[in-house]
C-alpha cells in the first residue's frame, strides 16, 4: 500500500494464442494474366536458350570472337572516358545550376534540358554530321583532327550527355543535405571551404551514389548507338559480324556481354555502396 492507495499486480497471463489464419487470395482474372505472362515469358526464353545451344557454331565464335573482346575494349574505354569527363564537367554546371545569378542559371539550365530532351543519338549526329558542314571554320581552329573521326564525336556527345544528367545528380544531392548542417558549421566559425568539403559533400556523395550507379547502366547501354556512326565497339562488330554470317546468334552473344558487363559493375556498385554506407547501418 503507497499513499493511501493499494497497489494490484497481474495474477494470471493471457494464454498465448495462435496466429491468425491467413485467407488464401482467390484466384482473379488478373492473377491468372499474371500467371500466363510469367510462363510465357519462360517458354520463350527456355526456347530461345534451346535454339542458341542447338544452333552453336564454334567455328564462327573463334573466327569472330576477337572481335568481340575488342568491340568490348572500345565500349569500356569510351564509357569510362566519358563518365570521368562527364563528371568533371558536371561540377560547374551544378553550381551554375545553384547560382543566385540568373543568368548564369538560365544557361545552366537550358543546357541540362537540352541534352536531357533529346536523344542521344541525335546528338551524335549533329556532332559527327552537323559539323562536319563547318569543315573550313573547324580546320581555321585546327580541330579539324578531332571532329573528323567518329570515335572522337561519339566520345564528344556522350560526354555532353552524361555531364547533364551527372550535373542534375550532384545537384540534387547537394540540396538534400539538411541546411541545419551548414548552419551547425557556421555557429562553429567553419570557414565555407571545409563546411562544403568536409561536411555538404561526403553526405551528398552517399545521397548520388546509387544515382551514379545508375547513370554508369545507362551509358554502358545507351552506347551501343555509336556503331551507327561507324565505331567499332562492342555493338558495330557485332554488326559485322552479322553483316558477314547472317546468324542471329551474334547478337546474342552481345546481349550476354552487355548482360555480363551490366552485372559486374552492378555488384562491384553494390559492394562500394555497403562500404561507404556500413555506418548508416543499425
Amino acid at each position: 500500500q503507497i499513499g493511501g492507495q493499494t497497489m494490484s499486480h497481474i495474477q494470471e497471463l493471457i494464454p498465448p494464442r495462435p496466429a491468425p489464419i491467413v485467407a488464401d487470395k482467390p484466384l482473379n482474372i488478373s492473377r491468372v494474366v499474371g500467371i500466363a505472362v510469367i510462363t510465357l515469358w519462360l517458354l520463350l526464353a527456355a526456347g530461345l536458350l534451346f535454339a542458341m545451344i542447338e544452333g552453336w557454331d564454334w567455328d564462327k565464335f573463334e573466327r569472330y570472337g576477337p572481335r568481340y573482346i575488342d568491340g568490348l575494349i572500345t565500349t569500356i574505354t569510351l564509357v569510362g572516358s566519358s563518365i570521368i569527363l562527364g563528371a568533371i564537367l558536371s561540377v560547374p554546371i551544378a553550381f551554375a545550376r545553384m547560382s543566385e545569378n540568373r543568368v548564369i542559371g538560365a544557361l545552366a539550365y537550358a543546357y541540362v534540358y537540352v541534352f536531357r530532351s533529346t536523344p542521344m543519338l541525335l546528338q551524335i549526329f549533329l556532332i559527327y554530321y552537323g559539323l562536319g558542314s563547318f569543315r573550313p571554320q573547324i580546320e581555321a581552329l585546327g580541330l579539324w583532327w578531332f571532329f573528323r573521326e567518329a570515335w572522337y564525336c561519339a566520345l564528344f556527345a556522350m560526354t555532353l550527355n552524361t555531364a547533364a544528367y551527372q550535373a542534375e545528380i550532384l545537384r540534387g544531392a547537394i540540396e538534400s543535405v539538411p541546411r541545419g548542417q551548414t548552419e551547425g558549421a557556421k555557429s562553429l566559425g567553419l570557414p565555407r571551404s571545409i563546411t562544403f568539403w568536409k561536411i555538404i559533400m561526403p553526405q551528398a556523395l552517399i545521397v548520388a551514389l546509387r544515382p551514379y550507379g545508375n547513370e554508369i547502366i545507362f551509358m554502358i547501354k545507351g552506347s551501343a548507338v555509336v556503331a551507327v556512326v561507324t565505331v567499332l565497339d562492342l555493338m558495330g562488330q557485332t554488326r559485322y559480324a552479322f553483316s558477314r554470317t547472317f546468324d542471329y546468334q551474334t547478337y546474342l552473344w552481345a546481349a550476354i556481354f552487355y548482360l555480363a558487363i551490366v552485372e559486374a559493375l552492378r555488384h562491384a556498385w553494390a559492394a562500394i555502396e555497403a562500404r561507404l554506407t556500413r555506418h548508416l547501418k543499425r
